[in-house]
């Protein structure tokens, strides 16, 4: 037997939003080596000819509905959308990872630290927050945090960036488009590469880790240094910025790890995710 084949019998894993951004790549990192599922909302062909994709409409669909197909032991919640709808289906996955034991990897985010700007922050801070979106990924945080410790993995996540990405299809429209890159820059930040992640997240699965996880590189940047730099090696060409100021000091918004860290070969700084970028 394989080593593919030993893992792939440990867990059955459902990802929620793996049409999404980062859960497509997660699910282009796990599916050779588990039994893995995903949900998608918009039907592309790619994902209805899958038979392991199944359609999830979060406003309309009972989720249960999935999880019982599916019976995972793992499911990672990569879901964006209405946050209302998404609270009800976390409370439905909360309740049947109670019920079956099932292992929960919650995305979160950095914003569940947004109210604290004069430093970063670690694994064990209190969460605070003045923005919607992070006052949302809180709510979830505890609702699993109330499962059993080592049934849930919290990973709160930085700026994601990938040559794919989101936030670098926004800069290459804005330019083709003619509009001004926004940069920030008294925002003290870290970041993170999508494809290390994915491998990150391998991790955690493979060695069974449990609790809080802050996923960012083990350094901090300016957020127009970083910017900046990025948009030189991606357009080599002059790129016309716009520099918005939210506050008059610098202010952080970085997770950094100091209890749960992981392997040196995982962790990377903001010099190797643009090196990773334009290989």
């Amino acid at each position: 037997m394989t080593k593919k084949d030993t893992e792939a019998q440990k867990h059955r894993i459902l990802i929620l939003g793996a049409s999404g951004y980062i859960g497509h790549a997660l699910y282009k990192e796990l599916s050779p080596y588990f039994k893995t599922f995903g949900t998608y909302r918009t039907p592309l062909k790619a994902y209805t000819i899958n038979y392991h994709f199944f359609h999830y409409n979060l406003e309309e669909d009972d989720v249960f509905e999935i999880l019982e197909v599916c019976k995972p032991t793992l499911i990672i919640s990569a879901l964006r959308g209405n946050f209302s709808a998404q609270t009800i289906a976390h409370q439905h996955i909360a309740e049947y990872a109670h019920a079956f034991g099932t292992k929960i990897i919650f995305l979160s985010s950095a914003n569940v630290f947004d109210a604290y700007s004069k430093y970063p922050s670690y694994e064990l801070d209190k969460t605070l927050s003045h923005s919607i979106y992070g006052h949302f990924k809180i709510k979830i945080e505890n609702l699993f945090l109330r499962l059993p410790e080592e049934q849930v993995a919290i990973l709160r996540l930085p700026m994601i960036f990938g040559i794919s990405s989101p936030r670098i299809e926004d800069m290459k429209r804005a330019i083709a488009e003619k509009e001004a890159v926004e940069i920030f820059p008294n925002l003290i930040m870290n970041v993170m590469h999508d494809k290390t992640l994915t491998q990150q997240v391998h991790y955690i699965i493979n060695r069974n880790k449990y609790g809080v996880f802050h996923l960012g590189s083990t350094d901090l940047v300016h957020h127009d240094d970083f910017t900046k730099e990025l948009l030189q090696r991606l357009f080599k060409k002059k790129v016309g910025l716009k520099q918005v100021y939210t506050t008059n000091e610098d202010r952080y918004l970085a997770v950094l790890p100091k209890f749960n860290k992981l392997p040196k070969h995982l962790q990377v700084t903001s010099q190797d995710i643009l090196e990773d970028l334009f290989k």
